[in-house]
């Protein structure tokens, strides 16, 4: 059994981070280890959340694991919520990383064209120096844009998404992912370039008319257990995306549409069917 350390905050209620990593990455069959960076009643989309910073239980917590020779199959690291954090996986990934470790990143910190409010560019350029560790990042349009000085658009051809992928190349990380990147109308989807041999990979499917908070985080972990189990990178994301999407459609489907989050629940055993179908056709 792969095992995998993913490192983000948890909060107690709304479906996002560790909420939906831990069960994701599980139910892929991978034993998952969390580190909690912070501990919140709520998601912030909701008022009056209570959090509990972690921050400083991250180095006794990593030092306990190093002293028992825990070795770990990939890291995977979401939001990070200070420049001490981003400074505490950099070493993480130096204590427990290696050949045989895969480092995944999703930094998230912007959307739509803006940081989140905790944030500013002195961090945006400190989450570009913690890609430049990892084999895969997944940032979006705006997240590149801030990590390497670009104009943000709305509208965009593919030559600049082309030019997004080469700047973040630059950062050093082995594969970089754009995701949602929409090239057509009506269609959303993700935009590759392995950085080792320059081939980029491109996977479009119909965009869902709707938002939820958490998306980004079931998409990667949907996207690292898929690598996990073997999969090509472009089966991996192009299968994070089908699912995403297909999740979003079921929640929207809910007459109580939970407004904090996608259903994700209840399609679990759509992504498992998934899964199997591609690797009965790999054999």
């Amino acid at each position: 059994m792969k095992k995998i350390l993913t490192i983000q905050d948890i909060s107690c209620m709304g479906k996002c981070s560790l909420t939906i990593a831990l069960p994701i990455l599980s139910a892929m069959g991978m034993e998952t280890v969390i580190l909690p960076t912070a501990v919140l009643s709520t998601h912030t989309m909701f008022k009056n959340f209570t959090v509990k910073d972690l921050t400083d239980q991250l180095l006794p917590i990593t030092a306990h694991w190093k002293e028992l020779g825990v070795k770990f199959d990939a890291i995977y690291t979401g939001y990070l919520g200070s420049a001490e954090e981003i400074e505490i996986a950099k070493k993480i990934f130096a204590d427990f990383g290696g050949e045989d470790t895969l480092i995944f990143i999703d930094p998230v910190m912007a959307d739509n064209g803006k940081l989140y409010a905790a944030f500013d560019m002195a961090y945006a350029k400190l989450n570009a120096g913690l890609c430049g560790a990892a084999d895969i990042i997944v940032p979006n349009i705006t997240e590149a844009c801030f990590m390497t000085d670009t104009e943000y658009k709305e509208v965009y051809d593919e030559a600049y998404i082309l030019e997004l992928l080469d700047k973040l190349a630059g950062l050093g990380a082995k594969t970089v992912v754009l995701t949602g990147v929409s090239l057509s109308p009506g269609k959303t989807g993700v935009y590759g370039l392995d950085t080792v041999s320059g081939r980029h990979f491109i996977y479009q499917n119909d965009r869902v008319d709707a938002s939820y908070h958490g998306t980004g985080d079931l998409f990667s972990s949907v996207a690292v257990g898929a690598l996990m189990r073997g999969l090509s990178m472009e089966d991996a994301f192009r299968i994070a995306a089908d699912y995403t999407a297909d999740t979003i459609r079921v929640t929207l489907e809910d007459p109580k549409e939970p407004w904090y989050g996608v259903n994700f629940e209840e399609t679990i055993p759509a992504l498992l069917k998934m899964l199997e179908e591609e690797e009965k056709k790999q054999k």
